[in-house]
This record gives structure tokens, sequence and C-alpha cells, in this order.
């Protein structure tokens, strides 16, 4: 894949036209079974270094029990998916004004019986998160494991989007949205398109 390109199975068009309609949008099939056994290879072998993402500078939440390990310049298959989300993120800004300069990512591991309650990735505009998406990429998942995002669009109409392999959930980070309760482990990478420069 050319990093410096969006993947021909994202239909441009389409996500502009589902985000200003209803603040998210899905991409199925998002990249080739090559990349996502490369991705896949990279995350696993990487999961012994994942932390606990309840604590925050040493301080326990109780709204979410899963694991995260923050994308930088040596996890490189990954970077690929960065490189994807960034440039689609120039047609994002000419579309919406959204003013995006950077992506930040973590891999996140929801091993069974974990979740993420009820919360939105930027309340009331208090970060510089625009744009959250969500790219699973485990190999395999069936209907009833569980680890449903549950999104509330722009409209207040609510959703399940399940976990399929090779999807990307796309929605406005001000959106409510939580994940149900992973009944086996669910491993994705969790990207904020961001106007202003990340952590990393």
């Amino acid at each position: 894949m050319e990093a410096s390109l969006v993947p021909k199975s994202w239909n441009v068009e389409q996500i502009l036209d589902d985000l200003d309609q209803h603040g998210f949008t899905i991409i199925d099939h998002a990249y080739s079974l090559e990349y996502v056994h490369q991705l896949v290879k990279e995350c696993t072998s990487h999961l012994n270094e994942f932390r606990d993402a309840a604590i925050q500078n040493g301080v326990v939440s109780n709204i979410r029990s899963d694991h995260i390990l923050w994308i930088n310049e040596n996890l490189a298959i990954a970077q690929q998916h960065i490189q994807a989300l960034f440039q689609l993120s120039q047609s994002l800004n000419r579309a919406f004004y959204l003013g995006i300069k950077d992506v930040e990512a973590h891999f996140a591991c929801y091993n069974a019986g974990e979740f993420y309650a009820l919360h939105r990735d930027n309340p009331q505009g208090k970060n510089g998160r625009m744009i959250s998406a969500v790219y699973y990429l485990h190999e395999q998942w069936q209907d009833d494991w569980g680890g449903e995002l549950h999104l509330q669009d722009k409209n207040n109409i609510w959703h399940f989007i399940e976990p399929k392999p090779n999807r990307i959930a796309m929605f406005q980070s001000d959106l409510l949205h939580e994940v149900i309760e992973a009944k086996h482990q669910r491993l994705s990478i969790t990207a904020w398109l961001r106007s202003d420069i990340g952590l990393l």
C-alpha cells in the first residue's frame, strides 16, 4: 500500500456524505488481506507491552478496562494506517474546515469481560480531537462475541456497529459512544484526527 494515498477501497465521497448527514461512517474491506495479516502480527507481537488503559497518571478510571499501546515510529506497519488517515484528513479539512493537523493512535486490546462505558472523545470541545476512527484488525469475529461500538449519531439515533474484521468505524469525536463488553479478545487501532499536535 502506498503510504501517501487513501486506499482505493475507501469511497471518499461516501465518507464525506455519511459524516455530513449522520456524523459517522463505516469503511468495510479497508485494506488488503496481506496488510491485515502484517498488522495483526505487529500488534500481537507487542501484546506484552500493552498497559492498563484505566490507569492515567496513576489515577484509576472505572469506565474502561481495555489495554493499549500507543503507536510510534517504531511500529512501521501501523504507521501506514495512520498515514492513510492523515491523507483522508485533507479531504475532511476541505469539506468541513476541521483544521486537522495530526493523527494520534494506539492499539487497543479488549480481552473477554472488558469494556468502555459511555463517553465522548472530545466533550464540549475540550481537546483537539475532531474525528475518531476505530479499525478492527482481528482476522475473525463472530456475532455472539460482543465488543460492538454503540454510538449515538448527530441526529440522536443509536447504532450498534459490529467489530467486523478489516472494518473502520469513523465518527465525530464529540458523539456519545461506548464499547459493549467483549466475550472474546478484540483487537483494534483507535485513532484521533486532531486540530492540534497530539501527545506523540
